[in-house]
């Protein structure tokens, strides 16, 4: 017999929007180590383990197709090219996503997947394997997700986040949409690794200058609560050097001084392996040094949340 893929676990009321004729891949325990996909084998949504929100987020892949504007030396999806998202099935992804909130609210999601010390639903999260602003339908999925926050009664106590390489942040449909996302207990989470070096992020792969970074944030600060956050990592045997530091810190002191009000910075490292072809050159930074650039975060007055 073939289950519904809008099965989670063995409780039975479990409400089903849909029957497919396709079984369900089962439900691992979650953790912090494991962001796939595809673990309920839906197309858009996943549950995840976050270690920097402290429960359970519950993403959005708009980016099905592995395509990112950005190529990140440390990202862990696998197969990863260059381009936008593709079209989404909006109603699909309603689907999902209303089976998901469903399962955590009224069933035994958590109690059957989740490790007890994290069993609180933390958000909802615009991720996945891309840049999410870079979809047409990205404006429209704050709706659909602001619309079954409302249904389960979350917006007291859940956010809706947004994971952005803050790339798009120049368009005024894009600024409009994250602007919505105050009213939903909103958050965006505002990707800035190092200081671009002669208009380049190696980190990062792009071309991208101080200017355009401190426009973006400026742009989603002043619409949305909005965190920077940065993954610091070593590569080729060196960690970030005095002067890599010095200009990531001067690049934040002056968005600031230019008009950005970022609540903080989440700051971060390695934590899953890359699936990129850097990896092997990647390695995790020492915790006292981690603890010390977040001395020197906060000397600029900005909250920090470090995760190592």
């Amino acid at each position: 017999m073939r289950r519904s893929r809008y099965s989670f676990s063995r409780s039975s009321d479990i409400n089903k929007p849909t029957v497919s004729t396709q079984p369900v891949k089962p439900v691992v325990p979650l953790a912090v180590t494991d962001h796939r996909r595809d673990i309920l084998g839906f197309t858009y949504v996943y549950p995840v383990v976050s270690r920097r929100a402290g429960g359970v987020s519950v993403g959005i892949n708009l980016n099905t197709n592995n395509a990112c504007n950005w190529r990140c030396v440390y990202c862990q999806v696998p197969d990863l090219v260059r381009g936008n998202a593709p079209e989404a099935d909006l109603a699909v992804l309603r689907e999902e996503l209303d089976a998901m909130l469903h399962s955590i609210v009224h069933g035994d999601f958590m109690q059957q997947n989740v490790p007890e010390d994290v069993r609180r639903l933390n958000d909802i999260a615009l991720s996945g394997n891309g840049e999410p602003t870079a979809s047409r339908q990205f404006a429209a999925t704050i709706e659909l997700a602001g619309e079954l926050m409302r249904k389960y009664g979350l917006l007291d106590n859940t956010k809706l986040v947004l994971i952005t390489n803050g790339s798009q942040l120049y368009k005024p449909a894009v600024q409009e949409a994250v602007a919505s996302m105050r009213a939903l207990n909103g958050e965006v989470w505002f990707k800035l690794d190092r200081a671009p070096v002669e208009g380049y992020s190696a980190v990062n792969q792009v071309a991208l200058s101080a200017d355009q970074v401190q426009r973006h944030l400026t742009a989603a600060s002043q619409r949305c609560d909005t965190w920077v956050q940065t993954c610091m990592f070593g590569m080729d045997g060196q960690l970030p050097d005095e002067t890599a530091v010095a200009a990531y810190l001067d690049l934040l002191e002056a968005a600031m001084a230019a008009g950005a009000t970022p609540k903080g910075v989440l700051l971060y490292g390695l934590a899953r392996p890359s699936m990129q072809p850097e990896a092997p050159r990647l390695f995790r930074a020492p915790e006292a040094w981690m603890q010390a650039l977040a001395a020197r975060i906060s000397a600029l007055g900005l909250a920090v949340k470090l995760s190592i």
